[in-house]
């Protein structure tokens, strides 16, 4: 059974957006390196990976999650270029136009998306890909679940399954929010607990199995509650609304010529070329 592909729209666009050059421009002179570059993004994916269906996940950059009412320095300090922003804005319309499925909705991050459609997935016996350079998600790793994290721009990819997350982490995949916890995340602004490295976060988690373990035998004692919330963050909200996950098949000329309607011509030809041939 072909696996379905979910994709963490946001960090995907962030990579394109960085690595394809300022210059490319749509019509009316409007910014589009991000837009050709996940575009192309979604063409290598779906022609290496042969999914049975593509889902892209997208924050809601307006409205705040509970994570950020919960813990007013979540995320604190990101900030986005306009550029960027006017791009990300349209990329729901471009997964639409390919013919593949997307979620986005007040209060929930992409990464949640990406945890509901990977319980979506397991509950029915299947597998998923999650595409994303979001080390939170190596929470979802599992046997039938594996993550798809670029390396090297959006072209170069690293594949992680349960053994890649033991040896990176020294911990198992469930418990990576605990380790999360303890450790601290710099990029959400989560400081974690004093003193806490990632060797001895790993090593409370060998011990005890969980954050909430360690808590019952008395450490943390002052933190507990701090923690405790860190851990509520980290976690990945499997009950995100998904849409419809059927099996797909892209119409490359009707999304040709959606981006040609956006002065991308060159994009356009190269969706065009994927067509299958009349004649």
């Amino acid at each position: 059974m072909k696996p379905l592909l979910a994709v963490d729209g946001d960090s995907l666009a962030h990579r394109a957006y960085h690595a394809l050059p300022k210059s490319i421009r749509r019509a009316e002179g409007r910014p589009a390196g991000a837009l050709v570059g996940f575009a192309n993004m979604l063409v290598r994916l779906w022609q290496s990976e042969e999914p049975r269906a593509i889902f892209v996940g997208w924050d809601t950059l307006t409205t705040p999650t509970y994570r950020h009412e919960a813990f007013s320095n979540y995320q604190a300090g990101r900030e986005f270029d306009d550029d960027l922003l006017e791009q990300l804005e349209l990329m729901p319309q471009l997964v639409e136009a390919f013919g593949f499925a997307f979620a986005k909705e007040p209060g929930y991050e992409a990464d949640d998306f990406m945890a509901a459609a990977v319980a979506h997935e397991e509950a029915r016996g299947s597998r998923t890909l999650v595409a994303t350079s979001d080390r939170d998600a190596f929470q979802l790793v599992s046997d039938r679940t594996s993550i798809l994290q670029p390396v090297r721009g959006v072209s170069e990819l690293a594949r992680i399954g349960p053994a890649e997350v033991r040896e990176r982490y020294s911990v198992e995949p469930h418990q990576v929010p605990d380790f999360i916890a303890l450790r601290g995340d710099p990029s959400d602004r989560l400081p974690g607990a004093a003193g806490i490295g990632p060797k001895k976060a790993a090593e409370i988690l060998r011990q005890y199995g969980s954050v909430e373990e360690a808590l019952a035998a008395g450490r943390f004692g002052g933190e507990a509650e701090a923690i405790r919330l860190y851990l509520h963050i980290a976690r990945l909200d499997a009950s995100a609304p998904l849409p419809p996950l059927e099996d797909q098949s892209p119409d490359w000329n009707k999304t040709a010529s959606f981006v040609s309607e956006w002065g991308l011509g060159q994009l356009a030809g190269r969706l065009e070329a994927l067509a299958p041939s009349t004649s």
